[in-house]
């Protein structure tokens, strides 16, 4: 076996393990995405049920235009149901000021409800 032979050998086995980890770390980030998929899915059913119907149309709007932003307010809307502050049915209006706090990054909300 020659130095030429052995070389590509090498390389052969360097491409096939690198390609086996790319594939184990997209694995990965699949089954990560997918637990964050369903987490933010647990979320959503929670604060919709306190949702008006212009609340929840408002917020599907700005999950596509913006996502990040709208996961950040639906899922202080649900930390604020979970801690009691929300009650009743939070309206289109309130969730405009919630969205409109979130992107001026603020954390502290107060509910004068």
């Amino acid at each position: 076996m020659g130095i030429e032979e052995i070389r590509k050998k090498k390389l052969q086995e360097l491409s096939n393990n690198d390609i086996a980890q790319l594939e184990r770390q997209v694995e990965e980030q699949q089954a990560a995405m997918q637990q964050m998929n369903q987490q933010i899915a647990l979320i959503e059913s929670i604060a919709k049920q306190y949702m008006t119907k212009e609340a929840i149309s408002r917020y599907g709007a700005v999950k596509i235009a913006h996502p990040e932003t709208a996961i950040k307010a639906i899922a202080f809307v649900a930390q604020a149901i979970q801690l009691g502050h929300i009650k009743e049915k939070l309206k289109d209006e309130d969730f405009k000021i919630i969205l409109q706090e979130v992107k001026e990054g603020k954390t502290k909300f107060t509910f004068k409800k």
